[in-house]
């Protein structure tokens, strides 16, 4: 006779892990990573770091969604000690941002209209168009994720999947541009004031990565006082801080005093001290407008801890 015992949460499999609109944007990046990865791997070609980091975020990217998608199917996320809705919510706005990077720079260094020479030829210049085009796509997948998951007013939601969680992944993200373009000749050891910027980013950096950490593995409980408050104080304290970098790596690189106001004409391209300068300068204000814009949304959130 056969066993009529049935799993005390449902069936063992999750259609609704691959049938609902989540569902299918996700399976929609597995089909579009692997495609895009298959493309470059097979004849259109990398090289460099810009290729590199292009092929390493595709498969950091697939290996994830693959894990996402299984562990959602089988239900086996339950086993894993960590907030799932925080995890998944953390990894589609950090693919987001590496899709579309990666999106970016691929054509911008490796797709070319003409035909290079032999051996590549038409045929090399035709897999890299494509591999541009389903590169755009996965960005959409996983923006596409991003949108239907977000929290909306009024809905109890995990916090990595609220505006102020998901600015969280930006933060850190925008944070390693800037950490980026300092060790590319940036010259930040010349003053003591340029070394305090490097501090604000730094500490901001840390911060911002525990409060994602604790987060997904849904320990934001045990730090002795409620979680949106700490989150509220240290928003606030990496606006002021951030302001201060805001103000002074500007002054002390590119005010005749300290730097040059303008490009050198004989520094090179792609070795340039300015450059790197003006690139921290850029995304430092990106960095305190999204740290403003998440302290005024954090005023508007509760936080539930056990979700």
């Amino acid at each position: 006779m056969g066993s009529t015992m049935e799993p005390p949460g449902g069936g063992y499999l999750h259609l609704g892990a691959v049938t609902s609109p989540v569902g299918t944007a996700r399976v929609l990046q597995l089909v579009f990573g692997c495609t895009t990865f298959s493309l470059v791997a097979h004849r259109g070609g990398f090289s460099g770091v810009q290729g590199t980091f292009c092929v390493a975020a595709w498969g950091f990217c697939f290996a994830l969604s693959v894990l996402v998608v299984a562990c959602e199917f089988t239900r086996l996320h339950g086993c894993l000690h960590l907030s799932w809705g925080n995890f998944t919510a953390s990894f589609a706005m950090l693919a987001t941002l590496l899709s579309a990077t990666a999106a970016v720079i691929y054509p911008l260094y490796f797709t070319r209209l003409e035909c290079p020479p032999e051996p590549e030829g038409c045929t090399a210049r035709n897999f890299r168009l494509a591999a541009s085009v389903f590169a755009g796509l996965l960005f959409l997948a996983y923006a596409t994720e991003v949108a239907l998951t977000r929290a909306r007013p009024g809905q109890v939601a995990s916090y990595m999947a609220t505006v102020s969680g998901l600015l969280k992944i930006v933060q850190a993200f925008v944070a390693c541009i800037i950490f980026g373009a300092l060790v590319h000749d940036s010259r930040y050891g010349r003053y003591v004031a340029t070394q305090w910027c490097v501090a604000v980013y730094s500490l901001c950096f840390l911060a911002t990565v525990a409060v994602v950490v604790l987060s997904v593995l849904g320990h934001t409980g045990g730090l002795g006082c409620p979680f949106d408050r700490v989150v509220v104080v240290y928003t606030f304290l990496a606006v002021l801080l951030y302001l201060s970098a805001a103000v002074i790596w500007p002054v002390f690189c590119f005010d005749p005093k300290y730097g040059e106001p303008g490009r050198p004409p004989d520094c090179p391209r792609g070795s340039c001290p300015w450059d790197s300068q003006l690139v921290v300068a850029t995304f430092t204000y990106v960095n305190l407008l999204l740290y403003v814009a998440d302290l005024a949304y954090s005023q508007r959130i509760r936080f539930v801890p056990t979700f």
